[in-house]
C-alpha cells in the first residue's frame, strides 16, 4: 500500500534541543557521534519556528528532549511560546539543572507534564549508570514537582545490572507520591547496543522482576499507575516503527535535522533534511527519507506477504540494520524473521552470563559522554 505525507498527521514533536548532558548513562539514546561543540544547535528563532510550523502541519504533543534539555538557557522562552501555539508540553529530564523555582516558573508557564530519569533506586546505583552525583536531588526536585502540582511521571530504566531492584524502585516511588511510574527495560540502540553485552538480562531476571512488578500492583492497587515494558528482543512480533514510519512522529535533532525516529541516522544511502534548508511541510510530505519506508510498498520477503503486516509495517528499520546490516530486512524481533536466530543468541548469552555471574571486564560499560564519542568519528 502505498502512503505518502498527506495521509497522515505528525502529531507528536520530539524537540531535542541540545545533546549535551550532566549525565552519562550508558544505555543512553543519543548517536554515538556526538557532536564536538553546540555552536551548530538551533537558535531560539529556529526553534521558535519549528515549532509553529510543526503546530501548522497538526502536531499536538511537544516533548522536550535531549540530552538534558535544560541546559538550554532559552527553555522558559520556547516553553511559553509552545504554550501559547496550543502544544502539550512535556519536559523530559534527568531534573539536573532543575530547581525549585524552575518547577514553580513551569507551572505557571503552563508545562504540561514532567517526565523524570532515575538510574538507580539508591544513592550508589543511580550515581554509578548516571556518572553523576544526582540522586538526592532528582528526589528532592520530584518531592518538588508533586507539591507544584503539576502532572508526574517517573521513569526507571532497567537493565541486567539494576533489575533486581525493581520492588525498590516502585516503593520508592510510591513513598515519593509519584501518580505514574515507567519500568522501561533498555532498548538496544546507540549506546545501549554497544554495551549490550553488559546490559542485557536473562529471561529469568525478566520474568521476575515482571513478576515482582505484578505482586506490587497486587498489594498497592491503583495508588500509583505502573507500566512495565519489556525489552524489544524478548518479543516474537515487533512494533511498529515510531507507530508507523512518517506517520505520527517527528524528531528535529539538535542541528535542525529532521526525522522520522530518534535514530533514523544510523540508516545508510539516505539524506537527512534540515529546517535549516527546506520547511517542514515539505520534509514530511515530500521528502525522500520520509517516504521511504511509508505504508507497505518497500517490503520484502517474508513480510510482503505476511497477513500481519498492516500490524507491525515490518517493525523497526533501525533494529532491522543494525542486526541484519539490512534496512529493509525482517525486523530479526519477528519470530517469521530468517535473522530471528540473532535476537535468540543475545538472549542466551545473556542467559549463561548470568548463570555463572559473568561480567566481562574485558569490554567494561562504555559511558555516553564526548570523550568516549570520539572512538566512533
Amino acid at each position: 500500500m502505498t502512503e505518502t505525507g498527506a495521509n497522515h498527521i505528525p502529531m507528536w514533536l520530539l524537540a531535542e534541543l541540545t545533546y549535551a548532558c550532566p549525565l552519562q548513562c550508558p544505555y543512553c539514546s543519543n548517536p554515538l557521534q556526538l557532536p564536538a561543540s553546540r555552536k551548530k544547535e538551533l537558535s531560539t528563532e529556529q526553534w521558535l519556528s519549528v515549532m509553529k510550523q510543526a503546530r501548522a502541519l497538526g502536531a499536538v504533543q511537544l516533548g522536550f528532549s535531549g540530552g538534558e534539555p535544560l541546559v538550554r538557557q532559552d527553555f522558559q522562552e520556547l516553553l511559553e511560546a509552545a504554550v501559547g501555539m496550543g502544544f502539550y508540553c512535556n519536559l523530559i529530564t534527568s531534573a539536573v539543572g532543575l530547581t525549585d523555582e524552575k518547577v514553580q516558573a513551569f507551572k505557571q508557564a503552563g508545562l504540561s507534564h514532567i517526565q523524570i530519569s532515575f538510574q538507580g533506586s539508591d544513592e550508589t546505583t543511580n550515581n554509578t549508570f548516571g556518572a553523576s552525583n544526582s540522586f538526592h536531588h532528582k528526589m528532592d526536585m520530584t518531592r518538588s514537582v508533586i507539591r507544584h502540582g503539576i502532572p508526574l511521571g517517573l521513569n526507571f530504566v532497567l537493565h541486567r545490572q539494576n533489575m533486581h531492584q525493581v520492588t525498590a524502585f516502585l516503593e520508592l516511588a510510591l513513598s515519593l507520591g509519584a501518580e505514574f511510574v515507567e519500568l522501561a527495560n533498555t532498548q538496544y540502540y546507540a549506546w545501549a547496543l554497544h554495551n549490550r553485552d553488559q546490559l542485557m538480562p536473562s529471561r529469568e531476571q525478566l520474568a521476575e522482576a515482571e513478576a515482582a512488578t505484578n505482586r506490587f500492583k497486587e498489594k498497592h492497587g491503583d495508588k500509583m499507575r505502573v507500566f512495565f515494558v519489556a525489552p524489544d528482543y524478548f518479543h516474537d512480533r515487533p512494533k511498529k516503527c515510531s507507530n508507523g514510519w512518517g506517520t505520527t512522529f517527528l524528531t528535529v535533532t539538535p542541528e535542525g535535522e529532521v526525522l522520522p525516529c530518534q535514530s533514523a541516522k544510523v540508516l545508510p544511502g539516505l539524506t537527512f533534511p534540515s529546517v535549516k534548508d527546506q520547511d517542514l511541510k515539505s520534509i514530511w510530505r515530500e521528502s525522500e527519507l520520509f517516504n521511504r519506508f511509508r505504508g507497505t510498498d518497500w517490503m520484502q520477503e517474508p513480510c510482503a506477504s505476511c497477513p500481519e503486516k498492516e500490524q507491525d509495517l515490518g517493525g523497526c528499520r533501525c533494529q532491522a540494520y543494525l542486526l541484519t546490516g539490512d534496512p529493509y530486512a525482517t525486523d530479526p524481533v519477528c519470530s517469521l524473521s530468517p535473522k530471528r536466530h540473532l535476537v535468540d543468541e543475545a538472549i542466551a548469552a545473556a542467559s549463561q552470563d548470568q548463570q555463572q555471574h559473568n561480567i566481562d571486564e574485558t569490554r567494561p560499560l562504555l559511558f555516553r559522554n564526548p570523550r568516549n564519542a570520539k572512538q566512533f568519528q
